[in-house]
């Protein structure tokens, strides 16, 4: 499938790309964890799209099972209005921001800052710190 973004054109295996996203949504849901460390590069290395158009497109991708996740919180009565009411906004404007100065920054600069965000996020869900 070829996809046009910002007036370039990107080839991709849309049957990898949904494969790989639903596993990640069913293993994200069954612990408890956004998708988006594992969509990022799920998109980079195996859809092989640049950072800048990643960035955004995770928190698209994971939209739909965090909004899924939300719904069941809800019923449940472990939902925080104030929380979403701050992060909602927050994840917007982020999702609009963040492929603008992706775009600016080099690939590589890109890939190191979400390689130190993944390494952060491992150790702290092994417990480390």
């Amino acid at each position: 499938m070829i996809v046009n973004f910002w007036g370039q054109e990107f080839k991709i295996n849309i049957v990898i790309g949904c494969i790989g996203g639903f596993l990640i949504a069913i293993i994200s849901s069954m612990f408890g964890f956004g998708g988006g460390p594992f969509m990022v590069p799920l998109m980079t290395v195996a859809l092989g799209l640049p950072m800048y158009i990643v960035v955004g497109s995770s928190l698209l991708a994971i939209f739909f099972n965090t909004l899924m996740g939300t719904m069941r919180h809800f019923q449940f009565g472990n939902f925080d209005l104030l929380f979403f009411l701050i992060m909602f906004p927050a994840a917007i404007l982020g999702g609009y921001i963040a492929p603008k100065i992706a775009q600016r920054v080099s690939p590589t600069t890109v890939k190191r800052v979400a390689v130190a965000g993944l390494l952060i996020l491992a150790l702290n869900l092994l417990g480390v710190y």
